[in-house]
């Protein structure tokens, strides 16, 4: 029978300062010891160090860096936390080779970067689920939440009033679970929540900490950082203000995928400021002419209501005018429905259901014109597409940079064979339809997963 003992990560453990930092001590020594980790007092058999800091006065900073600096010379691997934590960059000008430098009050920070240099190894007789998390999607991608609730009081909506005000992540809390999910084979990370390009703004984009450095608790700094991790990252639900536009060139410099998924619902400022649309003051269609000047390669998708009430024909043609210079690749129309608790139920000017679900159809109609040209333009471009579904002798479904799961259009790649789901593949695009691209094979250069 197999052994399975195995000697538990140990971790040393320096407290400095007032009762208050020792608290502070209890937790994380507590959550590491409920993870498994061992909590020792010597340097010589501790695998790293932590060493929870003082700040307050300068005597107290002094005996921080010296503990800091003897825990590196005794040791070798050191964390640091606490009050003088929170002033980075005098811990690394002083010693620059500490691991992660977190600020006080931040056991999460501190438990994300032992897991990043000291991970316990999962044990499957003993741990009840998997690192990454028991998920639904496909093991090849997953959904990576990053906040919940929403600020915004669109009138049509009811999430805030059901999910409660933004509450954004941590920092450090988003990127640990994102490499759980890379380490467990994911090869394309979904970000979602209800409005995505108002993370951080709750918390004034506080500073958090990820791979030992301090980071701003905001899109563009998560991007950056989620892109770092070697796997397709795409964004949803991103609403059209200028700060977009940092994004955007992430996507133009190949760190995220050019993929933007922004819900602008209507086009006509009359109906947008009945809906109470976040962002309806923006000239949409002069930020979509600066999002595909940064990155021509980018895919726009976006959703529209038909038949909001007040909503006149003239206002309905304004759309269609809209789309027709948008020239979205990928559009999703809902005609108007009441939601029991929304603001919109009062407003006055409500149309017949049958005149709603018309204009959906005739919104659709239009935009199905302007989709298929977009794809038509692929024809004869080379990608890298990602393979959802590989059945011998019915060919193989993949996806493109420009296409998410469940919503978008597929890539087929007609009677290939030896290719299986999460694989990344080259291909040329050689015909399309209104939704899909169809691909023959460049090479037998395949990208596999790491996992199985």
């Amino acid at each position: 029978m197999a052994s399975r003992e195995s000697k538990a990560p140990r971790i040393g453990f320096i407290s400095l300062g007032c009762p208050k930092a020792t608290t502070d001590s209890e937790r994380i020594i507590t959550r590491l010891s409920s993870e498994g980790y061992d909590i020792t007092g010597s340097y010589d058999d501790a695998d790293l160090v932590v060493v929870n800091t003082c700040g307050f006065i300068g005597a107290a900073v002094e005996e921080s860096l010296d503990a800091i600096g003897e825990a590196l010379a005794e040791n070798g691997k050191v964390i640091v936390t606490g009050c003088l934590g929170a002033r980075a960059g005098v811990v690394l000008d002083t010693h620059p080779n500490v691991l992660a430098v977190t600020g006080p009050h931040a056991d999460g920070e501190v438990l994300e970067a032992v897991h990043r240099h000291l991970p316990r190894p999962h044990d499957p007789f003993a741990d009840l689920v998997p690192p990454q998390g028991v998920r639904l999607t496909p093991p090849h991608y997953a959904y990576l939440k990053i906040s919940e609730g929403c600020n915004h009081d669109c009138t049509f909506c009811i999430i805030p009033a059901l999910r409660g005000p933004l509450v954004s992540r941590p920092l450090h809390e988003v990127m640990r679970e994102a490499e759980a999910l890379v380490d467990a084979g994911v090869r394309e990370i979904l970000v979602v929540s209800q409005d995505t390009s108002a993370y951080g703004v709750d918390i004034g984009y506080r500073t958090g900490f990820w791979d030992g450095r301090p980071l701003k608790t905001r899109l563009l700094e998560l991007a950056r950082a989620l892109g770092s991790l070697g796997v397709w990252i795409r964004l949803h639900y991103l609403y059209p203000y200028p700060s977009i536009d940092g994004v955007v060139e992430l996507m133009a410099e190949g760190r995220i995928l050019p993929y933007l998924d922004a819900p602008l619902q209507h086009a006509s400022p009359r109906i947008l400021q009945a809906m109470r649309r976040p962002a309806n003051a923006e000239n949409a269609l002069e930020r979509i002419r600066r999002w595909r000047s940064i990155c021509p390669d980018i895919t726009i998708r976006s959703t529209f209501i038909t038949g909001f009430p007040g909503e006149t024909e003239e206002d309905f043609q304004h759309l269609l005018r809209f789309l027709e210079e948008a020239r979205l690749d990928r559009v999703g129309a809902f005609a108007y429905s009441p939601v029991d608790g929304a603001a919109a139920n009062a407003l006055p000017g409500a149309l017949p259901e049958d005149v709603r679900e018309e204009r959906r159809e005739r919104l659709m109609d239009v935009q199905e014109d302007i989709s298929t040209q977009c794809l038509e333009a692929r024809i004869g471009c080379e990608m890298t597409v990602l393979v959802d579904e590989a059945d011998e002798g019915e060919g193989v479904l993949a996806r493109s940079p420009g296409d998410a799961p469940e919503i978008d259009g597929v890539v087929v790649i007609s009677g290939d064979e030896g290719l299986e789901p999460g694989d990344f593949v080259r291909v040329r695009i050689v015909d399309c339809d209104v939704h899909d691209l169809y691909a023959e094979r460049l090479d037998d250069n395949v990208s596999r997963k790491r996992h199985e």
